[in-house]
């Protein structure tokens, strides 16, 4: 039975349709990164990620000729490096692939290139397991971490059909952008939950346009299942909350159809077999406020495969969200 469910969900969460999108900024993403593959020392791999965004919604949400719809995929280069016990490296290489569309049939656009790279190192500030009156083993930990994100991507002036509308269309923000984080983990046994903050402060690009400050934070429960000791399957569900200020021109005047909160059901999975990592990662959103609603965000779909350089591998899974 309980291989019977395993099975169940491994496939629901590697099947769902191809939709997604970021709160507010589609194009320039966010750096939500989920579980962690369950290595101990070094990975690398693949990501990738799937969105869909529709903007340029009339008062009520209707859709307007100027509606657009708008699509957002990625293939991202990832990795992470531990030095020691107590710090962690980890970069993200992003190459984007953008097409939209308008309602009326008058503008259709596509753009792919090289993403905004990022950067981020964490620390282990502590890390705890002791064993409890029935003889269980409660762990948990708490990671504080920094990074940067650089402007690698291409940024082009103009995309904005309005001064008031949407600059999602970009591959990079063409500004250099900062991020901080932490994540607490407590695990008994082989049940676990991991909460987990980021706060992603943006600067003004060359162009004089500055996209809003970001928070995210999430919960996310998951529960391990070894299969005959070679196969290690961590499902996990939870929330997942994004609230994003708006964007400004010329540093003083807000952009009106951007920012906003967004607040998603969070349903994915973790399979380690040996060196070899697999992961998906579906998120639905449960309520929205996107540029005062006139933007309405999708589902999305994240998924990944990577591999351990040493193989070795973790007593436990580790969550890090971003």
């Amino acid at each position: 039975m309980k291989t019977k469910l395993i099975t169940l969900i491994l496939f629901a969460s590697l099947s769902f349709p191809v939709l997604a999108c970021d709160i507010c900024g589609c194009g320039v993403g966010s750096y939500y990164l989920g579980i962690l593959p369950d290595f101990s020392d070094k990975f690398v791999g693949l990501r990738y990620q799937s969105k869909l965004l529709t903007t340029h919604l009339g008062p009520g949400g209707e859709r307007t000729p100027l509606t657009s719809d708008e699509s957002y995929r990625s293939i991202e280069a990832w990795g992470a490096w531990n030095f020691g016990s107590k710090w962690r490296v980890m970069a993200i290489l992003p190459y984007n692939f953008n097409s939209r569309a308008l309602e009326n049939g008058s503008l259709k656009g596509q753009k792919e290139g090289l993403g905004d790279v990022v950067g981020i190192l964490n620390y282990k500030l502590f890390e705890s397991r002791i064993t409890t009156s029935n003889s269980k083993m409660l762990a948990h930990s708490l990671w504080l971490g920094a990074g940067v994100k650089a402007p690698t991507g291409k940024y082009e002036d103009g995309e904005q059909l309005m001064p008031d509308s949407p600059n999602n269309f970009q591959l990079g923000s063409g500004s250099t952008d900062f991020l901080v984080n932490a994540a607490y983990d407590i695990r008994l046994m082989d049940f676990g939950v991991n909460v987990n903050t980021s706060y992603k402060l943006n600067t003004e690009n060359r162009y004089d346009y500055r996209y809003g400050n970001k928070f995210t934070g999430n919960l996310l429960a998951y529960y391990k299942f070894n299969i005959k000791q070679k196969v290690r399957v961590a499902p996990n569900v939870g929330l997942l909350y994004e609230s994003q200020s708006p964007d400004l021109l010329y540093n003083r005047y807000e952009v009106y159809q951007s920012g906003g909160d967004l607040l998603s059901n969070v349903v994915g999975v973790e399979v380690n077999m040996g060196p070899l990592s697999l992961g998906a990662n579906y998120q639905i959103p449960l309520s929205q406020n996107l540029a005062h609603d006139r933007a309405l965000a999708g589902n999305r779909l994240m998924t990944h495969v990577s591999f351990n350089i040493r193989g070795k591998k973790k007593e436990e899974p580790t969550l890090f969200g971003m």
